[in-house]
């Protein structure tokens, strides 16, 4: 009570954001008429002119209204679009590092152009993020003529760019791209060989467009870079054969909200039976009873045509927010194979983790980040709590007139798409568009089949058809159209009302079936009513739908029940409403909980990444690295000292056998101590001696090689250990994270258990990269140009099998290198006809 007459009062956090902004905004309106008499060419000026204030100590905060009424006026020439004021102040939102909500239809993407503009003028980059190619690319062209009329440069990163074309995008002023692409080079980058090699400049600002799209929904799944692993496939399909043979509530339980499913005592009496082992618990069955668990998984808990579909004989991943197909991810932990077993297809090898990052670590690299969307203020609090991102709602350039009906809730799904068909052919009739709304590729297609029955004209938009999705969408808005969109496909594409349908009503969304989160069924919502347009939106339910039936569906089929309801009527009532609310409440913050966990479980391993990836940096980027080597000898010695020489036993009793042993077989190296010289040592002394010995294996490499050759040899061999070493550590994460659940149970904490193993496992792994690195340093002997050849070889080969999941294609691979002719040995006379050896020529270069 107290709250609402506050707020009355003093008005929303939003209305005083609004207010703050205010005189800003007149302040841009106030320079128009001056900025207008500017012929092109000074306009284009300005920007130099900005810049140069900047370099003097001028801030961009201070420049904002200038730079504004001039990206204002350019965009007025060049696209023949002059941005409203509600426009200015998201725009402002978004110089701010702020989440700007604006509803469907009022101009996010000229937004941009104002506050991208104005950071790109420090020089260090802009990105803009966007949710598919098709839309990067578009944007990229359209505001881009803004950008180039003021004099700046625009890059776009898509799929299929090489890496020199992927340098040149990432260098200009504006770069626009998906998420999944930046992440993809972030982590490439850190992968790569040389400084040079790498496409990407320091992360500076970015705006994130359809924002709760990225950082909301697909923060769920981490990105993954990934190379096959040596693993039988005939185990997945030995697995899967078994599965039929078990019965729900006999063999295992299911359990939905969870989404679960686990054996009984009886399943694993059967499975041990069926697999003909005597114990399946038993730890030399430990990868079996993993494939029994995933192939289960498989069986029950996911269904073709909803979580995936089968294509040219590929098991390809339906994403669950936007419906689309994700060609390219794969399912972890065994499941996609497991999936492909099912299904009778061919099983892709097993892949192993080389490189990831989830969309929480990899955005807050940004020192500045900001979004837009017309549906962020329901995860506000997840926004500030993640990303410290705070949410501001932009008031319409003209008011909502849009009508949303109350939902309609019928029995079963049969009456819920009789009844929503009947209204289809009713709206139909008299020309009115309708947009339909489901949930799945699997009702989008019978619905389309009932409307063939009744001989609507209609087009169908869902995962299988992907590709022409915004054109599709963009007509949706014309008379008698009929489209079926499955979730929130076509977003960032604008549906406008054809001739006469203003009049009609405007454009009508039906929804199907209430999602999981009211964000989305806003989204779909917002489809109508754009920029003061007449629409309208009704959700038509059933009690058999999953989140009815899951969460509260009792209590409503009891309230039906006693109001005597009768086949075909459905039920409208305030408390239906509310309930329904409750229940995506409910998962909305189950969904959140999820993300935050992800996020905690990341965070430890976002640490160890960062250090890990400087320490790259930091070796490709340094001159000599005989300095950071002959460290790793001091600390290699410090600890042979500690390990062989304990001060509370006589030297004499010292094991200077397995010393000896350690030192030749682990770094080649020699130590000459006669027996009479023994008594007198000390642990110092010992330490001193070792290190000499190493220094001294050093001084003779460096002899053996040269020293210029020596420099290359030591950031090869230091890169490669640290890069498999990381990699093998990433493995040992994963099983740690697989069952560190368990500790649950003895009254740990999971996480807290993950954080301690993984540091330890982490300094384990340092001591490890140290001493393998000075090992591999003093062992190796100059090799014959034929042997360099074979291991680059192998390199690119591995290169070449990498994956990326979350929602991309395969890595681009790196073109493979042909020798035309015949080879130059290094002793043969150069072929340039000096009369000199070839290595003393051309083959120095």
């Amino acid at each position: 009570m107290l709250a609402k007459l506050l707020t009355k009062i003093i008005g929303t956090k939003h209305d005083r954001e609004l207010k703050r902004i205010r005189p800003i905004v007149d302040k841009i309106n106030s320079l128009e008429p001056e900025v207008s008499k500017l012929d092109d060419a000074a306009l284009s000026k300005k920007t130099q002119e900005f810049k140069e204030r900047l370099q003097k100590g001028e801030s961009l905060d201070s420049l904002l209204p200038e730079a504004f009424a001039v990206v204002r006026e350019a965009s007025k020439r060049v696209l023949g679009m002059r941005p409203y004021d509600v426009q200015l102040i998201g725009g402002i939102v978004l110089h701010q590092g702020k989440i700007a909500e604006m509803k469907t239809g009022e101009g996010k993407t000229l937004v941009a152009t104002m506050p991208v503009y104005l950071n790109a003028l420090t020089g260090r980059g802009v990105h803009v993020v966007t949710v598919n190619d098709y839309l990067a690319k578009r944007d990229a062209e359209w505001m881009g003529a803004v950008y180039k009329f003021l004099g700046l440069t625009v890059g776009v990163i898509v799929h299929g760019l090489d890496d020199a074309e992927r340098k040149e995008a990432y260098l200009c002023d504006v770069t626009y791209g998906t998420n999944n692409e930046f992440g993809f080079d972030y982590l490439r980058d850190n992968m790569k060989y040389s400084l040079e090699d790498m496409v990407q400049r320091e992360f500076y600002y970015a705006i994130v467009d359809e924002v709760d799209s990225i950082l909301i929904d697909e923060a769920r799944t981490p990105l993954i870079i990934s190379g096959p692993s040596e693993e039988s496939t005939e185990l997945y399909y030995r697995v899967d054969r078994i599965i039929p043979h078990l019965k729900n509530e006999l063999h295992y339980t299911i359990d939905e909200k969870a989404r679960t499913v686990t054996l009984t005592e009886e399943g694993v009496a059967q499975c041990e039976k069926l697999l003909k082992i005597d114990n399946l618990y038993d730890p030399a069955n430990t990868e079996l009873l993993h494939h029994v668990q995933q192939a289960l998984k498989a069986h029950v808990l996911f269904k073709k045509d909803v979580d995936y579909i089968v294509k040219d004989g590929q098991v390809i991943i339906v994403d669950e927010f936007t419906g689309r197909l994700m060609p390219g991810r794969r399912y972890s932990d065994g499941l996609h194979q497991a999936l492909e077993a099912k299904e009778g297809v061919k099983i892709e090898s097993e892949n192993q983790t080389l490189a990831s990052i989830t969309f929480q670590n990899f955005f807050r690299m940004y020192e500045k980040l900001a979004g837009m969307t017309g549906t962020a203020d329901t995860e506000a609090e997840e926004f500030k709590k993640i990303y410290d991102l705070d949410v501001v709602v932009i008031p319409t350039h003209k008011p909502m007139i849009r009508e949303d009906y109350p939902d309609l809730v019928f029995r079963t799904v049969r009456e819920k798409f009789e009844a929503a068909v009947k209204e289809i052919e009713e709206l139909h009739k008299i020309g009115r568009p309708v947009l339909v709304g489901t949930t799945s590729v699997e009702n989008s297609e019978m619905l389309s089949k009932m409307l063939k029955k009744r001989g609507i004209p209609h087009e169908v938009l869902n995962a299988k058809h992907h590709e022409r999705e915004a054109e599709i969408v963009k007509h949706a808005g014309e008379k008698g159209k009929v489209t079926i969109a499955t979730n929130m496909a076509g977003r960032g594409t604008d549906i406008v009302l054809g001739e006469g349908v203003r009049e009609l009503g405007g454009l009508h969304i039906l929804g199907t079936e209430r999602h999981e989160s009211r964000r989305i069924d806003n989204q779909l919502r917002g489809r109508a009513g754009r920029q003061g347009d007449p629409g309208s939106s009704r959700f038509y339910l059933s009690l058999e739908d999953d989140l009815l039936r899951i969460f509260g569906g009792d209590k409503i089929q009891k309230m039906m029940d006693k109001l005597g309801m009768e086949e075909g009527e459905p039920i409208e009532h305030p408390m239906l409403s509310k309930a329904i609310e409750n229940a995506q409440r409910k998962v909305e913050a189950h969904n959140f909980e999820i993300r935050k966990h992800l996020l905690e479980y990341d965070d430890v391993m976002n640490t160890q990444r960062t250090v890990v990836y400087s320490q790259r940096r930091e070796i490709l980027a340094g001159g000599s690295l005989r300095d950071t080597v002959l460290g790793f000898a001091e600390e290699v010695a410090e600890k042979l000292a500690d390990t062989y020489g304990d001060e509370k036993t006589p030297p004499s009793e010292w094991d200077w056998k397995a010393l000896k042993e350690r030192l030749y077989g682990g770094f080649g190296v020699e130590l000459s101590i006669s027996p009479s010289e023994i008594d007198a040592f000390t642990k110092e002394e010992l330490e001193k001696v070792i290190r000499e010995a190493l220094f001294k294996a050093y001084e003779e490499q460096e002899a053996r090689f040269g020293s210029e050759e020596m420099r290359q040899v030591e950031r090869f061999i230091v890169l490669q250990t640290l890069d498999n070493l990381w990699k093998d550590h990433l493995l040992s994460m994963d099983h740690l994270r697989e069952g560190i659940g368990l500790r649950g149970y003895g009254q740990k904490d999971p996480l807290q258990e993950y954080k301690r193993e993984g540091y330890q496992m982490f300094l384990d792994m340092v001591d490890r990269f140290k001493e393998e690195s000075l090992s591999l340093l003093l062992r190796i002997r100059p090799m014959r140009e034929v042997e360099i050849e074979r291991l680059e070889e192998e390199r690119r080969r591995k290169q070449e099998k990498l994956k990326l999941s979350h929602g991309e294609e395969e890595a681009q691979k790196p073109q493979t290198y042909r020798r035309q002719g015949k080879k130059v040995g290094r002793n043969d006379p150069c072929p340039c006809g000096s009369g000199k050896k070839y290595k003393k020529c051309c083959g120095r270069k």
